[in-house]
């Protein structure tokens, strides 16, 4: 019988609604305990959800010795500082992507959990669903060759509220970090971390970016194209396009999974996956996984990728003159 593990969710909104979710089909996870600024909201979401404590300030949640895991979904600005406060009192993390604001702020969270000898993971979808492990299995067949161009995007229109965290600069706000992260982890995924890149940006009157477009270039003559915007609503992709076909991956926000093999000379063969919970009780099995192994970061996601995921959204960044207040570049 599998070893059962207390989970504390810090900062209860709407995408620690989804993760709690996929959360509740997991059978060796409890749901403990839920921590915010806010003690009221935090009753409210663990009412809502079954959890069996509630704390009016992640210090509390952090601090109770009951809890084995905490799942971070605040702003990306909140997760450095968050993180090394589970870290500290020994907590395992599950961080939402952006892991944080800057390369430094990550590496800080890295060598925190190395210090106290803690599990540490960005908490990033796309590696464990069913439609990245048909894509990989596709390309590691070698029926299409190799990998020629990626062009992959996230774009849609959200509510304009300047004091969201989608447009607000303090927050991390901007389409990079919120979307623009996915099609820089389709790039870093399918072909690796890029030699050269360009990028552009367009801001919008809270001064955050509502636009980026990247240029990536490979030593070996690939390249890739890389589009996150809250201003148009092209939707979620990536096309792969190789030697002998193409490749293309698209989704309904976290639904609705597609891909579509397109063989030079014959008819397009399209897989369609929807996992349950929407896809989210996985990055949960991971962690637990892990922890019964007595491992302290996950091979699926390790704090590699995550470096070089922050690294190259630096190198973006500065190329697109993105800056947020007080974070050095």
């Amino acid at each position: 019988m599998k070893k059962k593990y207390n989970w504390g969710i810090l900062a209860p909104g709407k995408m620690a609604a989804k993760f709690t979710n996929g959360l509740k089909t997991v059978e060796n996870a409890t749901l403990y305990a839920t921590g915010s600024r806010d003690k009221a909201r935090a009753e409210k979401f663990a009412i809502e959800h079954g959890f069996r404590k509630s704390y009016g300030s992640y210090e509390e949640l952090a601090a109770d010795p009951g809890v084995e895991i905490v799942y971070i979904a605040s702003p990306h600005s909140h997760h450095h500082d968050q993180a090394i406060l589970c870290l500290k009192n020994k907590k395992a993390v599950l961080c939402e992507k952006a892991f944080a604001l800057n390369t430094r702020q990550a590496g800080e969270m890295i060598a925190e959990a190395k210090k106290h000898n803690v599990f540490l993971m960005e908490a990033l979808w796309p590696p464990f669903q069913p439609f990245y492990h048909k894509a990989h299995e596709i390309l590691d067949s070698g029926i299409l060759g190799r990998i020629i161009h990626l062009h992959a995007y996230f774009s849609f229109i959200p509510p304009f509220d300047p004091a969201d965290r989608k447009f607000n600069t303090s927050l991390g706000g901007g389409s990079l970090l919120d979307i623009g992260i996915y099609p820089v982890i389709d790039a870093l995924s399918f072909i690796g971390v890029p030699d050269e890149i360009k990028a552009c940006a367009l801001f919008g009157e809270t001064g955050a970016e509502e636009s980026v477009s990247a240029l990536f270039r490979y030593d070996n003559g690939v390249m890739a194209t890389i589009y996150s915007s809250f201003k148009t609503n092209v939707g979620i992709g990536c096309d792969l396009i190789c030697e002998k076909g193409n490749l293309t991956l698209s989704r309904g926000r976290d639904m609705n999974q597609r891909v579509i093999l397109g063989l030079h000379g014959k008819e397009k063969e399209t897989i369609v996956f929807n996992p349950p919970a929407l896809g989210y009780h996985w990055e949960a099995e991971e962690v637990m996984n892990c922890l019964d192994n007595n491992l302290v970061e996950s091979p699926v996601v390790p704090l590699s990728f995550s470096l070089d995921l922050i690294k190259t959204l630096d190198r973006i960044r500065h190329e697109a003159g993105i800056i947020f207040p007080g974070v050095d570049m």
